[in-house]
């Protein structure tokens, strides 16, 4: 009797996980594979080790009356939630599910995610979502809105405790964009990612303003334009690939350090080629992306807004085995000047190593902050100082290497001696000043060039006379403000070095709430 009634249960538990399994119709599950889009499930499937996923709340089902809600109760609601590991690491994940209900957000729906939310916290492991959604379920009114905030709260409460992942693989509107925007990194897929406030419509209506969808909120929209979008590819699967070599270089928590991996590069190999790299005349551009993939582990360098503010390159390598942060000023685009974006963007990075105990490279080829009325009225004092404010809040190992020219303000704030940073090397060919020598000897020599019978003659010998003086790193040399100056071709091997006996580094920061971030 028992046994028998053990069976029934089983074939019961079995039909509804099955309904369960399915809970997207067909014709749901063919729209979406005709937009060249997968499923929730088959998402999970690619992204997740075989056979790890142990899927949660799987049954569950919404409670909302009215607007035809109570004919229809799929299991899931709309969100796959659970937990898997990815390379044998655990990792936490929901799957928004466009096949019901489109996606879209309710009470339960938001239950879920935020049980799974709690759940990656509590743990200590990355919590990765993948979003594809219409936003709340307009069927729960008020209560999705209500919903959506639980989830806003746990994005805060983790932020800086474990990586937090989103992942754009469909629609992602209104009040839906918020909780990714406060996550560490965004992912988006070429054509079918779509992110925004208001839609197409609505800005016409609103504004007068004709744009598409893919103008509006497109993947490369928010990578070239907006800041949004971390990381873009091409495809579902390359984008998923992406998440999993992204997670090779973060820690499960705040208390892991990075990854290591066996390296197979010599932590003794000269770079030779970085003494030929720096142009003879000091306004030629060079590639400092060239300039790191010489110096690190195998020239595996892992870009970070790879699209956006280009003037300034930030992304993730290992020297030695060991993950590192490296940001540098970027002479191909707009000389390397720093301006509102670079600043904005050079700031999320160091916040984002400092959190996840990822020690910081810092480049430096800058001849100041970008000059113009635009950049005053949109705020570079204000911009620039999330960059300061970011590296002198670091507690990581911090090491700069001046490459080239290394001006005025923009010096100081790109990881000096005097915000901390616990070595500083700079090449011959560094040039360390207050600002360049032409605009130096315009400045201190106004009235002996308007009076000097050969004014051009005159400037170009005080012009020579200045680079002499003060346009090279001895100067900061003797005074301590660099560490030493190095041949180009050891910079690899000094880094593995400092970085070495900067190992154990335990820095403690004052006692207080938080700090005030000039936001």
């Amino acid at each position: 009797m028992a046994e028998h009634l053990m069976s029934e249960r089983l074939a019961e538990l079995e039909r509804r996980r099955q309904e369960a399994l399915n809970a997207g119709s067909p014709a749901a599950v063919e729209r979406q594979h005709a937009k060249g889009k997968m499923t929730a499930r088959e998402r999970l499937d690619y992204l997740l080790d075989e056979g790890s996923f142990q899927e949660l709340d799987m049954l569950a089902r919404h409670r909302a009356h009215g607007m035809g809600l109570e004919e229809s109760r799929p299991y899931t609601d709309g969100v796959i939630t659970g937990f898997g590991t990815i390379e044998g690491r655990q990792v936490c994940v929901f799957a928004q599910d466009f096949t019901v209900f489109g996606g879209a957000l309710g009470e339960v729906f938001a239950e879920k995610i935020h049980k799974v939310m709690d759940l990656a916290a509590s743990v200590g492991v990355p919590m990765i979502g993948l979003n594809d959604g219409a936003g709340a379920r307009i069927q729960e009114g008020v209560v999705s809105l209500h919903s959506y905030g639980g989830i806003f709260r746990r994005n805060v409460a983790s932020s800086g405790v474990i990586p937090q992942i989103s992942v754009i693989m469909g629609p992602c509107a209104g009040g839906a964009v918020y909780s990714p925007a406060m996550t560490d990194f965004i992912f988006m897929v070429k054509e079918t990612s779509h992110m925004f406030i208001t839609g197409p419509d609505v800005v016409k209506t609103v504004t007068g303003e004709e744009v598409t969808l893919e103008e509006l909120g497109g993947a490369m929209s928010h990578a070239t334009k907006s800041g949004v979008a971390t990381f873009v590819l091409d495809d579902e699967k390359e984008c998923l690939d992406e998440v999993k070599y992204l997670l090779r270089f973060l820690p499960s928590n705040n208390l892991e350090e990075p990854p290591y991996e066996e390296p197979t590069d010599d932590p003794e190999r000269l770079t030779t080629t970085l003494r030929d790299m720096i142009p003879a005349s000091s306004n030629q551009p060079y590639d400092m992306k060239a300039v790191i993939s010489e110096i690190v582990d195998n020239g595996e360098y892992f870009e970070y807004y790879p699209y956006w503010a280009m003037n300034i390159t930030c992304g993730f390598a290992r020297l030695d085995g060991h993950v590192v942060g490296v940001v540098g000023n970027q002479p191909s685009v707009l000389a390397g000047v720093l301006d509102i974006d670079s600043s904005e963007k050079a700031a999320r990075f160091v916040r984002t190593c400092d959190a996840f105990n990822i020690p910081i490279v810092t480049f430096v080829d800058v001849p100041g902050f970008m000059p113009g009325v635009d950049q005053e009225y949109g705020g570079i004092i204000r911009h620039g100082a999330k960059l300061l404010y970011a590296y002198c809040e670091a507690t990581v190992p911090r090491v700069q290497v001046i490459t080239r020219k290394a001006y005025g303000g923009a010096y100081v704030v790109m990881n000096s001696k005097s915000v901390g940073a616990d070595f500083a090397f700079a090449w011959p060919s560094a040039e360390l000043a207050v600002m360049g020598p032409q605009g130096a000897v315009e400045v201190v020599h106004r009235r002996e060039l308007a009076a000097a019978a050969d004014p051009e003659a005159r400037r170009k010998e005080l012009v020579e006379q200045y680079s002499e003086r003060y346009a090279n790193p001895y100067v900061a040399a003797e005074r301590g403000f660099v560490d030493d100056v190095i041949d180009p071709a050891e910079t690899r091997r000094i880094l593995i070095r400092s970085l070495r006996v900067l190992r154990s580094k335990r820095e403690e920061l004052p006692k207080r709430k938080h700090g005030n971030v000039p936001l």
